[in-house]
C-alpha cells in the first residue's frame, strides 16, 4: 500500500509540481518542502526528496520517528507539534513551496494543511486522509488530498476488472 501511495504522490508531483524526466530518472527542481509526520510515508518522501537535492524539513512529535530517515537524509528534523504555529515558524514554512501533511491522524492533517494554506500561504499543500468521506471537507478548504484507503480500494477494483476481461 505504501508503494502505491508513493507512486501516486510521485504522479501528482509530476503533473502539478515541475517534475521533469531525464533519461527515465525523475529529477525534481529544487524546492523548499515541509513534511509533517515521519512515519512510513513521511520518511519515504523525506528521504526521496532530500536525495534529489531539495531542502526538506520534517516535523514529528516523537524524536524516535526520525530513526526511519536514511543516513543520507540531508534535511532538517524538528521535534514538535506541527499544529502549533511556532513549530511551523521554526520550520520557516512561509518560505516553503510545498507542505505535505502525512500523519496518520486526519484531524491533524487537516489542521496543518489549513494553517499552511491560509496563514502561511504555502502554494502547494497536500494532505493524507484515511477516511475518503472527509475528502469533500478538505476540498472546501482548497486542500488537495491523497487517501491510501481509496487508492488501495481502487487498485483492488482494477484487479477484479482486469480479471473479468
Amino acid at each position: 500500500m505504501l508503494l502505491i501511495l508513493f507512486v501516486y504522490v510521485k504522479g501528482i508531483l509530476a503533473r502539478n509540481f515541475h517534475l521533469i524526466d531525464h533519461r527515465n530518472k525523475w529529477a525534481l527542481m529544487k524546492h523548499y518542502i515541509v513534511i509533517v509526520g515521519c512515519g512510513r510515508l513521511g520518511s519515504l518522501l523525506a528521504n526521496h526528496l532530500s536525495g534529489k537535492g531539495n531542502n526538506v524539513i520534517i516535523i514529528d512529535k516523537a524524536h524516535k520517528a526520525f530513526e526511519r530517515l536514511s543516513t543520507d537524509f540531508s534535511g532538517y528534523k524538528i521535534v514538535g507539534d506541527a499544529t502549533e504555529q511556532s513549530v511551523l515558524r521554526e520550520a520557516n514554512i512561509s518560505k516553503a513551496n510545498f507542505c505535505f501533511s502525512a500523519t496518520q491522524n486526519d484531524n491533524i492533517n487537516l489542521m496543518v494543511a489549513q494553517i499552511a494554506r491560509t496563514i502561511f500561504e504555502v502554494p502547494h499543500v497536500l494532505a493524507r486522509i484515511s477516511d475518503p468521506a472527509r475528502e469533500a471537507i478538505y476540498r472546501e478548504f482548497g486542500i488537495q488530498t491523497i487517501s491510501p484507503t481509496q487508492l488501495t480500494a481502487d487498485s483492488f477494483l482494477q484487479y477484479v476488472k482486469a480479471t473479468e476481461s
